[in-house]
Order: structure tokens, then sequence, then C-alpha cells
């Protein structure tokens, strides 16, 4: 079984939860029916980074306005000291991990999304054939959610959308975003075990599911026409990978 793993950046900004996290994938991992590859963000990180520096962080639908300074910030950020915190964690925890940006091999090429949105990146392309390569000889992948394009641009992608390109040409069965909320939420506030595409419209569409909900339930709706099965889970919650690979857990399932 190939499975993609979305971890959220505000769970990787915590030692104690990026380490369990680490042992839990790691151990699925070392067994042999299964190939993983994790995306990672590092939202929280990031505007840390920024505001250290004076720069303020503008979001737009929960995309964040991507300047060059901010494209610098990225590479730095993402690519550099989040990845490599996950990466060390994952080596720890036994796995042998590799870390990656959609930059390497071409793996995930993008294009702006909206020109005032800055360099911003709209995922076009993505050719997992070393995702393939690295899980064949029992390698982990950890990929930053940076992306590129032929001509030598650099974009900002947001992870729920850079998981989504990898889990598509990675051909994955199950796509998990695991995240720092128990779920997707109703009007009165409360998880929602199952929710079907046009449901998680809706719940856009009235404002109910804002910011970085919303473009995690558009990334999974995307996600839908390729991945059998997508689910989001609550990252704080021990043993949670196990218990997403189960019938039953505590987070959502999104269904066409």
């Amino acid at each position: 079984m190939r499975i993609l793993i979305k971890l959220g950046g505000t769970l990787l900004d915590n030692a104690d939860s990026r380490e369990r996290l680490a042992r839990e994938i790691a151990a699925l991992a070392a067994e042999p029916e299964y190939d993983i590859v994790v995306v990672h963000g590092g939202g929280k990180q990031m505007t840390r980074f920024l505001s250290e520096r004076g720069v303020e962080s503008r979001f737009v639908n929960g995309l964040r306005v991507s300047t060059p300074e901010v494209i610098d910030a990225v590479v730095k950020v993402f690519a550099g000291s989040v990845n490599a915190q996950l990466v060390t964690a994952f080596r720890a925890a036994g796995a042998r991990p590799v870390g990656l940006s959609g930059l390497d091999a071409g793996l995930v090429d993008a294009e702006v999304l909206n020109p005032e949105l800055g360099m911003v990146g709209k995922p076009v392309h993505s050719d997992g054939r070393l995702l393939d390569v690295l899980t064949r000889e029992s390698y982990l992948p950890v990929v930053a959610c940076v992306a590129g394009d032929a001509a030598g641009a650099i974009y900002n992608v947001n992870a729920d959308q850079m998981a989504v390109a990898c889990a598509t040409s990675f051909r994955a069965d199950r796509l998990f975003f695991v995240t720092d909320v128990e779920g997707v939420r109703d009007a009165n506030g409360q998880t929602l075990t199952t929710v079907s595409a046009a449901a998680a419209n809706e719940l856009i569409r009235q404002g109910i599911a804002s910011g970085g909900m919303q473009a995690k339930l558009e990334a999974a709706i995307s996600a839908l026409q390729i991945v059998p099965m997508v689910l989001i889970g609550p990252g704080a919650q021990t043993g949670i990978i196990r218990l997403m690979l189960g019938e039953s857990f505590a987070g959502t399932r999104l269904i066409s």
C-alpha cells in the first residue's frame, strides 16, 4: 500500500510531537507492505522567521503572499531548517529519510497561481519517479513544500496542494492530512466523521471552513479525483498514524 502523509507545520514546531509522529511513521515504514512519502509545511515557523526580521505576513484565502523576500525565507525555512529537523527526527526513529523539495529532479513544477499573491505556485506537473526509486529501496522521502519550473523559478506552494501533487504522481492509495485540529467541523463546531466533496464545498461557500481549513478541503476535494481514500486526522492523538489505517478514527473521512 502506498501512503502519502502530509504533516502540518504546527505539529512540527514542537519537538515532542515531531519526534512522536516520526516514531509512528518510521514504525509503519519499516513494514514491507507500506511505501510511505511524507510532505510537510512549516507555516508557523515561517511566520516567526519573517516576524523576527520585521517582515509582515499577509494571507489571502489561507495562502501567504510571497514576495522575493518571502521566497528567500521559504527556501531557508521549509527546505532548510524544518526539513532538516524532521529528517533528523526520522533518522533517530530508525528510518532512512531523504530530505527533498519539489525542486529536486522536477518532482513538482508549478506556475503562478495569482499575480496578486506573488510567487505562490499552483502545481501543474509532478514527476514521481524519484519517489518510486527511493521507496523501492526502503528510503523515506521527506518533501518540503517548495516547487520550481524548467526556467529556474522558485515557488511557495501550499503544503496541502503539494501533498496532492505528490500523491498523484506517487499513485498513492491513501492520503493522510495529519493536522493540529480534530478534523472538519460543522457550523456548531462539531467534528464530522465523514464529509462528501459537495458538503465540503458547501462548508467553504458558507464560510464555515475558511483560511487553512478551506485550503485543506480544496486540496482534499481535488485529491479525490485520483486518490481512493483521503483522511484528515488529529496529529495530537497518540497513535494517530496507525489509527488512520483502521475503519474508524477521531477525524474526518473525505468521500466523493
